[in-house]
């Protein structure tokens, strides 16, 4: 029989709420701690930047019990997503368990050897209190701290009028018209600025980029839409996954011709499509090596305005300011109202006792992490949406439901400490040896391989998969339905109130 818990779930956005869920519906007690003034995460308005929407169709960004509203357009907009969140909240009663404003500032592990943390959690402005869990689930995921970049002469800069913001501060359209905007970073928060900028009729409009990204568009050559090819499992095999096998091996050596001259033709056909010799935004990388889950979409209309000149793309980086005027690496002086930080998000558990930390991260920044979800050393314990991937929603919900197992004993595969650590040594090795594209965002993504990690996780849970057709399983992406009914063949039960 399993005991019931008292189960902390932090952070409110799309991977605290489905663990909220399944935590909840195996019968433990949650309560879920956001430190926000709503739920949604990225998605919460006030953190949304104007025009943002899904990298992902609307079937894929989705959970597998809540398809999003057929009136949904296929890649939905920032407000959509987050009313699908808040209705899902709702259908799944998770509202009275919820607690806005709150965030953890330390823990600490329970005193003489009981299980569970002790949690230091700060209400507002007002002084922290201490709460005991049995569980704690860590839903902060990636995006939760702003990486902003100290440039000399920032605060003469600021103080001669000049607006130094983050990405996710620039919420208002309006403050930039007229305005000469200067947009730093290259993700697709980057390229979705420059394009509002420009439409939002700033004056003028600069993207600032360490080198230029291999970026997809929604669709290849104007006729295939991308989850054709970057989701399907035909793609994914291209690439050599871990734990290989001798025969796996000798068959991707074999076809390594052929899988150059497809990388190489997709290559061609977006630098014809993109436009990208006449905007100078070449990559020098193989895209093959970029295909992660740092490559971006193709921000409609970006790749057009860099090549007219309605957006000056300029490769470098931000050397100073001086006074309004911003010194670039490569000598230019810009005059510049507005500095827009598109530069990403610091990794990392900032409440988490340092000692344990150091037992979740190894010194080059790299998670250790057993199956991206758990770590031996850090016990009564787990990490939901560390798992990203080209199908986030669903990595989360998949990390939800192999996590309620593992904190209760009901794996099928339950693993012990030992092989956990041995997992994880292997797969450090495989991202910094053999897929160094593997090791950004701290080797906390999966793709192009979320097939191969959906496989090993629904083999951990004993799930019974029943696969589509050759030619779908092949050439088709992940159907959240079917892994719905994956989920609800696991072996089910309750935990026993206490």
């Amino acid at each position: 029989m399993v005991a019931q818990k008292n189960v902390c779930i932090v952070g409110a956005g799309i991977s605290g709420l489905v663990a909220a869920k399944v935590f909840r519906e195996r019968g433990h007690r949650i309560t879920i701690l956001e430190r926000g003034g709503d739920i949604g995460g990225v998605w919460e308005p006030s953190r949304s930047y104007p025009d943002v929407q899904t990298q992902s169709p609307k079937e894929l960004y989705r959970y597998t019990s809540k398809a999003m509203p057929a009136s949904y357009p296929e890649w939905p907009k920032g407000p959509q997503v987050h009313q699908y969140l808040v209705d899902f909240a709702a259908e799944n009663d998770l509202t009275p368990y919820l607690r806005l404003n709150s965030k953890v500032v330390a823990m600490a592990r329970r005193p003489a050897g009981r299980p569970g943390w002790t949690l230091e959690i700060q209400a507002g402005d007002g002084p922290a209190n201490r709460e005991e869990f049995d569980f704690v689930v860590i839903c902060t995921g990636q995006f939760s701290d702003k990486n902003m970049v100290d440039h000399p002469g920032a605060p003469d800069f600021v103080a001669a009028g000049g607006a130094i913001m983050h990405s996710s501060d620039y919420t208002d359209p309006a403050t930039l018209k007229g305005k000469r905007v200067i947009v730093l970073g290259g993700s697709k928060s980057a390229t979705d600025i420059a394009v509002n900028a420009v439409k939002a009729g700033a004056a003028s409009v600069t993207n600032v980029m360490r080198e230029p990204l291999w970026r997809i568009p929604y669709f290849i050559g104007g006729l295939i839409n991308f989850k054709r090819i970057v989701y399907a499992r035909a793609q994914e095999e291209m690439f050599g996954g871990w734990g290989q096998t001798r025969r796996t091996r000798l068959n991707h050596s074999l076809a390594k011709p052929f899988v150059w001259a497809n990388w190489r033709a997709l290559e061609s056909l977006l630098k014809i499509q993109l436009k990208l010799r006449k905007s100078g935004m070449v990559p020098t990388t193989p895209i093959e090596t970029a295909i992660n889950c740092s490559i971006p979409i193709a921000t409609p209309g970006y790749h057009p305005m860099a090549a007219d000149g309605r957006i000056h793309a300029v490769l470098g980086t931000i050397e100073r300011y001086d006074g309004r005027t911003v010194v670039l690496s490569d000598g230019q002086r810009l005059d510049t109202d507005v500095v827009i930080q598109a530069t990403g998000w610091k990794l990392g558990v900032p409440f988490l006792p340092e000692d344990y930390r150091a037992r979740l991260v190894e010194p080059d920044g790299q998670y250790r992490l057993y199956r991206l979800i758990a770590n031996p050393d850090l016990p009564d314990m787990g990490f939901v949406g560390f798992n990203s991937s080209f199908a986030t929603v669903l990595c989360a919900e998949m990390g939800a439901n192999w996590l309620v197992r593992y904190a209760d004993g009901q794996l099928a595969r339950q693993p012990g400490a030992a092989e956990m650590r041995e997992n994880i040594d292997m797969m450090l090795h495989w991202k910094r040896e053999e897929r160094p594209a593997a090791s950004v965002y701290g080797g906390l993504c999966v793709a192009p391989f979320h097939f191969k990690h959906f496989d090993e996780l629904l083999a951990d849970i004993g799930a019974t998969t029943s696969k589509r057709s050759p030619l779908a399983e092949k050439f088709s992406p992940p159907d959240a339905d079917a892994f719905g009914r994956y989920l609800a063949s696991a072996p089910q039960y309750r935990a026993a109130s206490g």
